[in-house]
């Protein structure tokens, strides 16, 4: 009997509650409803202030002729798009190269086993030496550099280096690899030295070696955990292929633009350039934000 007397006293509150739910639902609503005005309002002011002013402006026939000319936009798009296919080809080789480079340098500094101690003072070298260097100093050493050693001759006019790469294309991707593969580095030893050492003893008591556990236990969560600081990285680097324009090498989007932009006495095709950069760079800024808000909410 009392068991159906607290059925019934439940059934009856039931209703209670589903109306504090509906009149919450609604609430909520009615807050997101209110705030999507508000900054739908305030954006269209603020845009709008932005492009009155602009677009009034004394200057603004001026500017818009030498950076926004949509004849001359139109005439070398075509080349300066299948120029940036070189950026990103480049990009792409390059990173995988970062990251066997990041990785590799990490683990010889975070494994402490006393017969790699030469190798780790040689990993501190590099990552100190090749994160203090601007990239772009570094892409003009390497850039120069390496042909005028390669090209040299002894007193015997023999050429012992001429094995070593010339094009200009090679030797600048190789400098972006060295450079970032600094960076990285150290990005992977944050995320390998974030893993608790009780995951490498839980590993080695059920019978992992030291090398099954790096593998198998502690670099899979390492790598989960610097995604979106890898990511972040990504897209710096493919804004830094544009720095192989200083060492000569042609076919790529930014040296294009500069070439059209003195034949054409326009910034046009430097607009042109950056805004395939930002077709690039905006996707994987926002899958970055995406990636971070995730690994925040573990």
């Amino acid at each position: 009997m009392d068991q159906r007397e607290g059925q019934r006293a439940g059934a009856g509150i039931a209703p209670e509650q589903a109306d504090r739910k509906a009149e919450r639902a609604a609430a909520r609503r009615a807050r997101t409803l209110r705030g999507g005005t508000i900054a739908a309002v305030s954006t269209v002011v603020v845009l709008g202030t932005l492009a009155t002013v602009v677009l009034t402006s004394p200057g603004w026939p001026v500017l818009r002729e030498s950076f926004f000319n949509a004849d001359v936009f139109a005439e070398g798009f075509p080349d300066i798009l299948k120029a940036f296919w070189l950026d990103i080809r480049v990009f792409v080789v390059v990173e995988i190269a970062v990251l066997i480079i990041g990785l590799i340098v990490a683990l010889v500094r975070t494994v402490n086993a006393p017969a790699l101690f030469p190798l780790k003072i040689l990993a501190i070298v590099y990552a100190d030496v090749f994160r203090g260097i601007p990239t772009i100093l570094l892409v003009y050493l390497v850039g120069f550099g390496v042909p005028a050693i390669a090209l040299g001759e002894t007193e015997t006019g023999a050429r012992p280096l001429d094995w070593l790469p010339t094009e200009p294309v090679v030797l600048g991707g190789f400098a972006l690899a060295l450079s970032y593969g600094a960076y990285v580095s150290e990005v992977y030893r944050a995320g390998l030295n974030s893993v608790h050492r009780g995951q490498r003893d839980a590993a080695l008591a059920v019978g992992l070696t030291e090398g099954q556990a790096l593998r198998h236990v502690i670099v899979p969560q390492a790598v989960r955990r610097i995604g979106p600081p890898l990511l972040n990285d990504f897209i710096a680097l493919q804004k830094d292929v544009a720095l192989l324009a200083i060492i000569g090498v042609t076919g790529e989007a930014f040296r294009e633009a500069q070439i059209q932009t003195t034949t054409e006495f326009n910034y046009t095709p430097l607009v042109a350039a950056a805004l395939l950069y930002l077709c690039i760079t905006i996707p994987m800024a926002r899958l970055l934000d995406r990636w971070g808000g995730v690994e925040y909410a573990r």
